[in-house]
């Protein structure tokens, strides 16, 4: 990965949801040491500065990858990735750590990569929650749109126990809300 933080293959990633997962430590602690990482969303920037102090350091511990949207200066300032929103620069993100993305189309593949994005997580696989009335790009067409990317791309959307099977083998990673909502 860009700027020393490596990911790991087959990584699991947990994405903060100030609705859906308000307390996320237990969460994070449960995720698999070495093999995945954090995106913390949180719109509240004291919330969002507090919950990134108590994250950083079990995210350390666990050698998980932490990515945080909404404030580059927070993310720095723990040493931490910046995540964009469909891969819109932002001022000052390139000197974060690295850079992590949300994407839904092939164009915002085309500004993750132009953005000199890590990892772009595409979404929604299925139907989803965050995605209300959507049904989800599909295996088949996640595949073809990863395949395209000319970047690393982690599946994101709708993924839970049942489905896990029917993630595409090409995901670098699994973004999981639902798949880890009953801990913490």
């Amino acid at each position: 990965m860009a700027r020393g933080a490596p990911i790991p293959p087959a990584a699991i990633w947990l994405f903060t949801d100030a609705v859906r997962a308000p307390a996320p430590l237990a969460a994070v602690r449960a995720l698999p040491p070495g093999l995945g990482g954090v995106v913390l969303r949180q719109p509240d920037a004291a919330v969002r500065a507090r919950l990134c102090a108590q994250l950083a350091p079990i995210c350390r511990a666990r050698r998980l990858a932490l990515s945080v949207a909404g404030d580059v200066r927070l993310a720095r300032r723990f040493n931490a990735g910046f995540h964009l929103s469909r891969g819109r620069r932002e001022r000052g993100a390139q000197l974060a750590r690295f850079l992590t993305s949300s994407a839904h189309d092939r164009r915002e593949l085309v500004r993750c990569r132009r953005a000199g994005v890590t990892l772009a997580f595409l979404s929604p696989l299925f139907a989803s929650a965050s995605h209300p009335g959507t049904s989800g790009l599909g295996p088949c067409r996640w595949s073809a749109l990863a395949r395209g990317a000319g970047v690393l791309v982690a599946a994101l959307g709708g993924i839970d126990a049942a489905r896990l099977a029917a993630v595409p083998r090409d995901a670098a990673a699994l973004g999981a809300i639902g798949a880890l909502r009953g801990v913490g």
